[in-house]
């Protein structure tokens, strides 16, 4: 295999996600490679929250192109970044072993989040966090927060906010354990994001020597629930910037195991929610989250959606 060209967004987080394909390539696969960091949209716009901003791909776009054009061989994205239909001629080649799905509230003040006084202000952009904390506490008030992990630890700790949601991933892979108040929240109390704490290694189609390096990376129990995630975001025609959450969860192994499948979709102020769930044979993943998709579509779904975008960009 020739010496490959990572690409990886800039940030402390991404970088440590191309270091670590970058160190199993050499270490398991003997392939040697080196990195190109490459900003993204969504890396550029920083004063305007992400539903705001519009469009799909708003990581992943740039890196896509950079693929396209051959200046780079593969991309690691995280995940949930990745949109569920990807240009033609590129594919997801790899889907490394996810890392803990929670997310995690933050905190120098605050103990956990029933402690929050009233009122309190809690930073995140994402639509899906949002909708879930108001649907517990319709009291706090949801602010926007962008940038990269430290920016935003750093906006905690000056003050702007009480407290702050993160994906409990990011920390755990910084090593970011200095902070007072860090707790994991269930994914009872908060549905995580489609493929949430797993790792997408993207290259051409048709660079099928690099394809079979890539698979022996990849992580099958994560790839079965992640991608089932996917089904269930391509059925609702759903991304990563608006109010839906799921969660796939493997019980046993592939061939004889159960997955369990929940979701949630709504109002970013909490003011309207729907939840299912669904259990199948591991076989049968994808087919499953299809049918919860099209379980809550029935309960109004799309129409949540649309009546959500609206009311973000009206705020």
């Amino acid at each position: 295999m020739r010496k490959l060209v990572i690409g990886t967004r800039g940030s402390a987080l991404a970088l440590w996600q191309a270091h670590y394909i970058q160190d199993r390539l050499l270490q398991e696969c003997g392939v040697e490679s080196s990195l190109e960091i490459i900003k993204t949209k969504g890396d550029k716009i920083l004063d305007v929250p992400l539903a705001k901003i519009g469009g799909k791909g708003l990581f992943t776009k740039e890196l896509e192109e950079k693929l396209l054009t051959k200046e780079i061989d593969l991309a690691v994205h995280s995940l949930k970044d990745v949109p569920v239909d990807l240009p033609e001629s590129l594919a997801l080649a790899c889907i490394t072993e996810r890392e803990d799905v929670r997310d995690c509230f933050v905190s120098y003040k605050y103990p956990d989040f029933n402690a929050l006084a009233q009122n309190a202000r809690v930073g995140t952009t994402s639509l899906r966090r949002s909708m879930q904390l108001k649907a517990r506490r319709a009291d706090i008030a949801c602010l926007s927060l962008r940038g990269n992990i430290q920016t935003r630890l750093n906006k905690l700790e000056s003050g702007e906010f009480d407290a702050i949601i993160l994906a409990y991933a990011g920390l755990k892979r910084l090593g970011i354990a200095h902070i007072p108040h860090i707790v994991p929240l269930s994914t009872t109390e908060m549905i995580p994001a489609m493929g949430q704490a797993a790792l997408g290694i993207e290259c051409r189609e048709d660079d099928e020597d690099l394809r079979a390096v890539l698979e022996t990376l990849a992580c099958q129990r994560t790839a079965l629930c992640t991608q089932a995630e996917r089904e269930f975001i391509k059925v609702l025609d759903g991304g990563c910037q608006v109010p839906i959450g799921v969660h796939c969860k493997l019980l046993g192994e592939i061939e004889k195991g159960m997955v369990q499948i929940k979701a949630i979709v709504g109002m970013p102020d909490g003011s309207k929610i729907l939840q299912e769930s669904i259990s199948a044979s591991a076989q049968e993943a994808n087919i499953a989250a299809k049918e919860l998709a099209h379980i809550l579509i029935k309960q109004g779904a799309r129409e949540v959606l649309e009546q959500a975008q609206r009311f973000f960009l009206q705020s």
